[in-house]
């Protein structure tokens, strides 16, 4: 499937679950960065709601003893892509997503400012899927068109911009299939 985004940054092919953690860029920042992280809800589990309900302020401390400790997390990321491939969008591409917290490229500080933030269904240290690979694929090449300061030595992965705090995508990520694709 190819991806088709709109003006307000809108991938008009995903299923959208607006989250509330997003906030306007600041004036004159560029869209010039691509952040490439991992998430599973409870650690090292797939499926379920719960990666919707963090990044939509919904997550219930009850349902898990993990989820004690960061259901009052303001987080978010542009978009989700699960393990079947599944692509779900959170904030509009144009806005900010609360993604990559303290962060720096190339000694640019505030990554969240210039930065659109992709999660990957998955662990540190776990294989991708292939389908996810394709999804990512195409989705970056659309996003690649829409903004073209991004280009394939601007994307990168949390752990390169946040080092020592962040580990994500992780090993389990293939980097060279990835950018070979694009």
């Amino acid at each position: 499937m190819k991806y088709t985004i709109n003006q307000q940054g809108d991938i008009d092919e995903a299923r959208q679950v607006p989250s509330p953690f997003c906030d306007p860029r600041p004036l004159g920042q560029d869209i010039s960065l691509l952040v490439i992280h991992s998430i599973s809800l409870p650690p090292a589990q797939y499926g379920g709601p719960y990666i919707d309900q963090l990044f939509t302020g919904q997550l219930n401390p009850a349902e898990h003893p993990y989820f004690g400790m960061i259901h009052q997390f303001k987080v978010s990321a542009h978009a989700l892509i699960r393990r079947d491939g599944e692509l779900v969008q959170y904030v509009p591409l144009t806005k900010r997503a609360w993604h990559a917290g303290v962060s720096s490229f190339q000694g640019r500080e505030k990554c969240n400012d210039f930065s659109i933030g992709i999660e990957l269904e998955g662990t540190d240290d776990s294989a991708f899927t292939d389908a996810q690979y394709q999804t990512l694929t195409e989705l970056t090449q659309a996003i690649m068109m829409r903004f073209p300061q991004i280009t394939s030595d601007r994307i990168t992965g949390h752990s390169d911009i946040a080092p020592g705090r962040k580990s994500d995508p992780g090993t389990g990520f293939d980097w060279k299939k990835y950018l070979a694709k694009l």
